[in-house]
C-alpha cells in the first residue's frame, strides 16, 4: 500500500505464532482487562477529541474504555485474528458506543497513512510479534506529530509468587520455552525501551506496574484460568506438538496452579513494562 509520503509498505511481516489462542480460559483474563487496570500510565495524556488506534484489541474491553474517554474523538481497534473482532464489536455495541470501528491488521505493516492518529496503543502485543522493532516503527509512523505511542507488556521471566509450590517453576520455564519457539519474546516488558530506541524513537518515558492476585477469589480466578489454559488452550497444543511437554507434564503443571490457588498465603505478581513515547512535533 502507498503511504502519504509516497513510499510502499511491504506485505505482512508477521512470523510469530500467537501462543495463547482464544480459548475461553484465555478470554477469561482478556475480558477482565480495563483501561484502569491495564493502561493507567496513558490515561492522563488522553483528551476528549483524540483519534486512537488500539492494536491487538482482542475482545475489546480496553478499546471500549478508551472510546468512552474520547467522546468527541474516535477509536480504530485492530487485531491480527479476524474471529475475535466479532466479540470486540459486541462489547462496543453492548456499551452503546458509536465512535469505534474494527479491522484486521498486522502491526508490522499498518494499512494507514503517516501521521493519522493522536495515540497508538498496544497492550500485551509486542511479546507476541516477530519483529517488535518494526512494529514500533509502524506505530510511530502512523502517529501524528506531538502524539503518543503507548505500549505495555508483561515479563514472564520476572513474574513471582509465593509459596513455592512444586510445579510452578516448571510452568514458568515451559511457558518461556513455548513462547520463544513460537517466535515471541515472553520477557518483553523489560525490553520495550530498548526496542523503542532501536526503532529510532527518542522521547520515551519508561515505567512499570503490576497485577497482583492474593485474595481467595483472586487466587481462585487466576490459578483456575491458568490451570485450564495449561490443558485446553492453543498454548497446550503448542507445548505438546512442539515437543516441549507431554500431556502428563501439562497435567502436573495444571495441578500445581490449583494447589497454589488453595494456599491461604498465596500471592502472585505480574510485572509489566510500559513505554509512553512522544512523536516529535
Amino acid at each position: 500500500m502507498r503511504t502519504r509520503r509516497g513510499t510502499f509498505m511491504s506485505k505482512s511481516q508477521e512470523t510469530a505464532v500467537y501462543t495463547h489462542g482464544h480459548h475461553e480460559s484465555v478470554l477469561r483474563s482478556h475480558v477482565w482487562r480495563t483501561a484502569a487496570n491495564s493502561a493507567a500510565y496513558l490515561l492522563d495524556s488522553l483528551k476528549p477529541h483524540m483519534k486512537i488506534l488500539d492494536i491487538g484489541c482482542g475482545p475489546g474491553t480496553i478499546t471500549a474504555d478508551l472510546a468512552e474517554l474520547v467522546p468527541d474523538g474516535h477509536v480504530t481497534a485492530v487485531d491480527h485474528a479476524p474471529g475475535i473482532l466479532d466479540q470486540a464489536r459486541a462489547t462496543a455495541a453492548e456499551r452503546g458506543l458509536d465512535n469505534v470501528e474494527f479491522a484486521v491488521a498486522d502491526v508490522h505493516a499498518l494499512d494507514y497513512p503517516d501521521d493519522t492518529f493522536c495515540v497508538v496503543h498496544a497492550h500485551q502485543v509486542l511479546q507476541h510479534v516477530g519483529d517488535p522493532v518494526q512494529a514500533l516503527r509502524e506505530m510511530y509512523r502512523v502517529t501524528r506529530p506531538g502524539g503518543y505511542i503507548a505500549v505495555r507488556d508483561g515479563d514472564y521471566e520476572a513474574m513471582t509468587w509465593y509459596p513455592e509450590v512444586p510445579g510452578m517453576t516448571d510452568w514458568q520455564d515451559l511457558y518461556v520455552r513455548v513462547a520463544r519457539a513460537n517466535g515471541g519474546e515472553p520477557a518483553a516488558g523489560r525490553r520495550l525501551k530498548s526496542w523503542a530506541l532501536a526503532a529510532g524513537i527518542r522521547d520515551i518515558t519508561a515505567t512499570s506496574s503490576t497485577w497482583t492476585f492474593a485474595t481467595e477469589d483472586e487466587r481462585d480466578w487466576w490459578g483456575g484460568l491458568w490451570a485450564d489454559r495449561t490443558l485446553a488452550s492453543a498454548y497446550a497444543d503448542r507445548a505438546t506438538e512442539g515437543g516441549h511437554a507431554t500431556a502428563e507434564q501439562l497435567r502436573a503443571v495444571s495441578d500445581a496452579w490449583r494447589e497454589w490457588a488453595r494456599q491461604e498465603d498465596g500471592w502472585f505478581s505480574v510485572l509489566h513494562g510500559e513505554i509512553l513515547c512522544r512523536k516529535d512535533a
